[in-house]
């Protein structure tokens, strides 16, 4: 694998690889740009199926959350780890002790915080060997309840604000009662972004990979479940992927009977290209870098150790008026939205590339 020619390498500042034989440790921290500050994202533990696949993610997501804290006008750069393996049989103490020992190793250049397959427990003991870690602070949220890091909430506010921004200006209505939207995903920000939209008087289809989760969604928020491959063919105002990257890809992208791309995922997009062709289909999409950084946000603040959850809550909602200038701003130029975001981000940092070099196809 030669990884300066990788297609996802963007000219990172730093790669880092960390194996430990002890604990059995093996993990990728990729640094993409610290211009506007440290680099800060989260640490993701998944079974990959080789070190190629791992080497992608962890390369497009550090890059994405350099576009995401440079779009939500914060102090910081972007970075991301990924530990290969399975979570629920590989993680053990020992083995937090030297991610936390691999994340001292550069000495603040980046901050790890929560991920798939990590917990706040996990992040805990990853915090006995660094002080790197943010979101383990305990704190009250702008909807008054008290928790203990998990900016979930802020990440699914942050989506809810987005897609009402998108819905406006692709469907020209602000109030969401009657809208049909089909959710990918009920993780813990899926799940959360149901309950408002019902609440708003939404209708939902909903799909997920758990029966349990599912049957629950179908008893509490009255939603249709659907399989996970008739999800994107519904006929629905908004489809809302908020499980894994990759769900706009060859072949869903020319399924899509929505007017409105807004989730909760990264990656969305399988390619800059899937974005040019939602256009050509009159499909608006909201940039997942923009329309998901409620979470870094919320812990933005708490890194800076100035968290207050009404000053949260503001700047979350700004994700919004964001959102309406670059989709403003896509028509005027006639410009698929992501490439309007991607410049809109590279005004606010230093990008490394060379000025001769290809045009951004950010996608994190």
């Amino acid at each position: 694998m030669e990884l300066f020619r990788h297609p996802d390498f963007d000219y990172h500042e730093q790669v880092v690889f960390a194996c430990d034989v002890e604990s059995g440790l093996e993990a990728i921290i990729a640094v993409h740009n610290t211009d506007r500050g440290p680099a800060c994202g989260g640490c993701r533990m998944v079974p990959y199926p080789d070190t190629a696949a791992a080497v992608t993610d962890v390369l497009r997501l550090s890059r994405g959350m350099t576009y995401k804290s440079a779009m939500a006008e914060l102090p910081l750069g972007g970075g991301k780890m990924v530990v290969l393996g399975d979570p629920r049989r590989h993680k053990t103490p020992a083995l937090l002790r030297a991610l936390g020992r691999f994340v001292d190793s550069l000495h603040g250049r980046y901050v790890t915080a929560e991920d798939a397959g990590m917990t706040l427990d996990d992040l805990r003991g990853i915090a006995e060997t660094t002080r790197h870690v943010v979101g383990i602070q305990e704190k009250i949220g702008a909807d008054g309840e008290q928790r203990v890091g998990d900016p979930s909430p802020s990440t699914e506010y942050g989506v809810y604000v987005g897609l009402q921004a998108a819905v406006a200006h692709r469907l020209g209505r602000t109030d969401l009662a009657g809208l049909k939207v089909a959710i990918q995903g009920l993780g813990s920000v899926g799940w959360k972004l149901a309950q408002r939209l019902r609440a708003a008087g939404a209708r939902l289809w909903v799909t997920d990979i758990h029966a349990d989760v599912l049957k629950r969604a179908e008893a509490e928020l009255g939603a249709a479940v659907v399989p996970p491959d008739a999800i994107f063919s519904l006929p629905v105002d908004v489809f809302a992927p908020c499980a894994l990257g990759g769900a706009i890809n060859d072949r869903t992208v020319e399924s899509l009977r929505a007017s409105v791309v807004a989730g909760a995922a990264n990656n969305q997009l399988l390619s800059p290209i899937h974005g040019d062709r939602l256009r050509q289909r009159g499909i608006l999409y909201a940039p997942d870098y923009v329309i998901n950084a409620g979470g870094i946000i919320d812990v933005a603040y708490e890194l800076q150790d100035c968290f207050d959850a009404a000053r949260v809550k503001v700047h979350v909602e700004r994700i919004g008026v964001t959102l309406a200038e670059i989709f403003r701003r896509a028509d005027r130029e006639q410009l698929q939205t992501q490439l309007v975001a991607d410049r809109m981000a590279e005004e606010r940092f230093r990008p490394h590339r060379p000025a001769t070099g290809a045009a951004s196809t950010a996608t994190g």
